[in-house]
C-alpha cells in the first residue's frame, strides 16, 4: 500500500494543484470517484492485466465508460494514467485528492469503528470531542462491527485511536506474552 501511494502521491498534488487553480475540486472528485468505482470492478480491472490488450484499447474503453462523467482535461488525465502504466493508481490517487481537499478546506475525515450505535446525542457529543481533540472541523463516518466487543476505533488520516475492548485484549495479550 505504501509503494502505490509514493507512486500516486505525484499525480494526487498535481491533480489537486490543478483543481485548485481551476476552481474546480468538486469536479474533480467527482470524475476521479467515478474512475476509482470503475477501475474496482474486477473484470474491469483483469482486462488491463491482459498484455494483448494495447495501450490504445484501454484508454478508448475507459474514454467509453467514463463519457458524460469526466470532461476534457480529466480525459486527459486518465490518457497520461495509462500511458505510464499507472491507471492501477487511481484509487490511491482519488483517496490522496480527498485528504488534501479536506485538509485545505479545514476538515478531516474521521472513520469511527462502534460495536454498537450511537444515538444521536452520542454521536454530536463524540463528533464534538474528536473537533477538540483534532482541531479540526470533521466528517464522520460510523461504521457497526460486532467484533469489536465494546469501545471505539477512530481513524483520521494516519491517525489510530483504538479504544475498543478487542484492541485492549489484544493489548493485554502481548503485554502477558
Amino acid at each position: 500500500m505504501s509503494e502505490l501511494a509514493t507512486l500516486a502521491r505525484p499525480y494526487a498534488a498535481a491533480v489537486f494543484k490543478r483543481a485548485k487553480e481551476t476552481g474546480a475540486t468538486e469536479k474533480w472528485s467527482e470524475s476521479l470517484a467515478f474512475m476509482s468505482a470503475v477501475l474496482s470492478d474486477s473484470e474491469i480491472s483483469a482486462l488491463f492485466d491482459n498484455p494483448k490488450v494495447s495501450k490504445q484499447d484501454i484508454s478508448d474503453f475507459m474514454l467509453d465508460i467514463c463519457q458524460g462523467h469526466v470532461d476534457e482535461e480529466s480525459s486527459n488525465f486518465l490518457k497520461l494514467l495509462v500511458h505510464n502504466n499507472r491507471l492501477v493508481l487511481i484509487s490511491t490517487i482519488f483517496n490522496l485528492f480527498e485528504a488534501y481537499k479536506a485538509d485545505h478546506e479545514g476538515y478531516v475525515e474521521v472513520e469511527v469503528t462502534t460495536a454498537y450505535e450511537f444515538s444521536e446525542e452520542t454521536r454530536l457529543n463524540f463528533a464534538a470531542t474528536l473537533e477538540k481533540t483534532l482541531g479540526k472541523k470533521i466528517h464522520m463516518n460510523v461504521i457497526l462491527d460486532k467484533s469489536l466487543i465494546g469501545g471505539v476505533l477512530v481513524r483520521a488520516g494516519d491517525k489510530v485511536i483504538d479504544g475498543s475492548i478487542r484492541g485492549q485484549l489484544q493489548h493485554m495479550q502481548k503485554t502477558l506474552q
